[in-house]
């Protein structure tokens, strides 16, 4: 969708007679149904620059105009695109504009700059990779550029900007970036005018800007072999088993449904370490691979950049990045607007979106609308916040509602905690959660260790993280978050006074695969989805052990925690209630981060009671593992007697 559409020549003339404001006003509510004057008007310094850069005979008044033009299938904006030929070849200019005045370099991350935004010094992607990564964005999706080999030049253009002698913004740290996309400044509007007439000869003969815009929407040749290539040979996403057999039973689902235009909703149930995550990404790249529209959804953010960090390789980030959604980016979806969308973690779905939760109306239902086939993959015991709605009732009953053919089935097969669903039935009935058979009997060989000082523990970690980066700490959300102090490596949030010991939350998303992040401690919002070979648990003050009794406190949880956000409220209307709602989201969350571990899981509780209680559990096992050894050992000499 594009908001404004002329040639050059129109474009300037409608600066000129203060034409531009009021169509741009009009176009806006036409098409998208709300913004104000205010809105438009903040544009209008910016577009004037980019009718003074325009004012040059050169550049053909035919060429065509575009004021921000919507990536389909996204949220991105363009801002301005020149479209024209240069008498060999058809091009499309995308410039970035950008009224920054201030920008400092950040030079431990790629292609992340601070600048003034929102009433204060944020960090935001430097304008030279955000005009590059919307042109790469429109050339993996964009059929018509893909076929009628469009070029697309990319640019970024900040008119209140004065470059500095060793200027932050143009510093070789930004090197790679520069060189697809050059940034132009204050003064530079000669440089930039002869960016674009190097590519604008000639007017637009062939209707560009509408082939950009009703292009249909497919992913490139580049981009399918480019995954394919990245999963042939990469362990983290080999599936065995019950995996291969689910995969293609949902691939040949997804191609019916294309094929027939039969909506269809498949529900994969499926507990911790099933293999869920791994089922997803290969069936996302093997639907690019036919030329589908798929993306990858998840409520948090930790798993989307983690697994598009593993898959990508070293490929260029953007074209990896773009295929991994957020669940609230499709409040206003069309319906049927994607092929397939796979939603790993389903349970975490929330009704409302965006940052006030006041966006949207409920995101298991705009997934179903937006999709043509929709693959949930869900557990409902990992519910781990009061706003997690994500469950197979509510998916069926939106399914049936868009006349959508449902598909269940469950994954039962473990291929994490020791590959056995005992230590999973063990750790419900320690934690309280459900009563099982597995009281004393992990089922299969699966290292669980206590641990009295968290140093030692995270000293373990530390070691058997060096054989592959695969181990971490990671606590419940009994410590405070303090954003404005993340970059500061003396900084310390978890502080257990008694022991010395100290450690920071995770600063990155991609902390599970960074090497440096050993001692940093994920939480659950930073953890689920994830899988390592052993983990360190901290259990915080919100659980401990009483009277025989596991006991959940929710007012011992950060102030900042979001997860039960109004359960104080609600407390003191309804005490009980309020119980009933916090209680089993303490006890899942634990249960999750207490099986992100494939071979190991170590605890530390900051309540003593609690350390002795899961000691003699444990000692249980123990016994009963060498009772059964007994046992088997008599049986066996019994039968050779005989």
């Amino acid at each position: 969708m594009i908001i404004y559409e002329s040639t050059k020549k129109e474009f300037v003339g409608d600066i000129v007679n203060e034409l531009l404001i009021d169509r741009l006003y009009n176009s806006y509510q036409e098409k998208i149904g709300r913004t104000s004057k205010s809105e438009i008007r903040s544009w209008e310094n910016s577009l004037q620059k980019m009718s003074n850069v325009m004012q040059d005979e050169d550049i053909p008044a035919d060429a065509s105009v575009a004021i921000e033009f919507n990536i389909p299938n996204t949220s991105k904006r363009v801002d301005f695109l020149i479209a024209g030929n240069d008498g060999n070849q058809d091009h499309v200019v995308i410039v970035e504009l950008k009224q920054w005045e201030v920008v400092e370099k950040v030079k431990t991350r790629d292609a992340i700059v601070k600048t003034y935004l929102g009433k204060g010094n944020r960090e935001t992607t430097h304008p030279s990779y955000q005009a590059w990564s919307y042109a790469a964005l429109i050339e993996d999706f964009n059929e018509n550029v893909q076929k009628q080999e469009i070029q697309l030049k990319p640019c970024a253009y900040l008119h209140n900007y004065r470059k500095t002698e060793n200027d932050p913004l143009t510093d070789p740290h930004y090197a790679d970036h520069l060189e697809r996309a050059p940034v132009f400044a204050k003064g530079e509007i000669e440089k930039l005018r002869s960016f674009i007439k190097k590519y604008i000869k000639l007017g637009d003969q062939n209707q560009l800007i509408y082939q950009i815009e009703n292009g249909r929407i497919r992913p490139s040749k580049s981009l399918q072999d480019a995954l394919n290539s990245m999963l042939k040979g990469n362990e983290e996403f080999i599936m065995i088993d019950e995996q291969k057999v689910f995969y293609e039973e949902a691939f040949q689902l997804a191609v019916e449904a294309i094929s027939t235009e039969t909506k269809k909703v498949m529900i994969v149930e499926g507990g911790p370490g099933t293999g869920k995550s791994v089922l997803a990404i290969n069936l996302l790249v093997k639907l690019i691979d036919q030329g589908l529209v798929a993306m990858y959804v998840s409520k948090n953010s930790a798993p989307r950049d983690v697994y598009s960090t593993k898959l990508k390789g070293d490929f260029i980030q953007t074209h990896i990045d773009n295929l991994f959604k957020g669940s609230g980016s499709f409040t206003r979806v069309e319906e049927n607007e994607f092929d397939i969308l796979i939603v790993d973690e389903a349970h975490r779905l929330n009704e409302k979106s965006g940052f006030y939760g006041n966006m949207g109306e409920n995101q298991v239902k705009e997934l179903i609308k937006g999709s043509k086939f929709t693959i949930f993959f869900i557990d409902e015991n990992q519910k781990v916040t009061l706003k997690d709605i994500g469950s197979i009732d509510l998916i069926k009953q939106y399914a049936n509602d868009y006349k959508a053919e449902v598909i269940s089935c469950e994954l039962t097969s473990q291929f994490r905690c020791g590959g056995s669903d005992g230590y999973i039935a063990w750790l419900d009935d320690v934690l309280q959660i459900r009563d099982t058979a597995n009281k004393n009997d992990l089922g299969m060989d699966y290292d669980v260790r206590l641990f009295d000082d968290p140093n030692e523990m995270l000293a373990e970690i530390e070691m058997l993280n060096k054989r592959n980066n695969k181990s971490r700490v990671m606590a419940g959300y009994c410590w405070e978050w303090p954003t404005k102090k993340r970059k500061d490596v003396n900084h310390h949030d978890i502080k257990i006074p008694e022991h010395n010991f100290s450690i920071s939350w995770n600063v990155e998303n991609t902390w599970a695969i960074e090497n440096t992040s050993v001692r940093e401690a994920g939480c659950i919002h930073t953890a689920q989805g994830l899988e390592f070979d052993y983990v360190g648990v901290i259990i915080g003050d919100d659980m401990r052990y009483e009277n025989g009794q596991v006991i959940t406190d929710f007012t011992k949880r950060a102030n900042g925690d979001k997860t039960l956000r109004g359960i104080k409220g609600m407390a003191k209307k309804d005490p009980k209630e309020a119980h009933a709602l916090a209680d089993p989201i303490i006890r899942n969350t634990y249960r999750t981060l207490m099986t992100r571990g494939q071979k190991g899981c170590f605890v530390y509780c900051t309540d003593p009671a609690l350390q002795v209680y899961l000691e003699e559990r444990l000692e249980k096992v123990t016994m009963y593992r060498r009772e059964r050894e007994e046992m088997l050992y008599l049986v066996d000499s019994i039968i050779e007697y005989d």
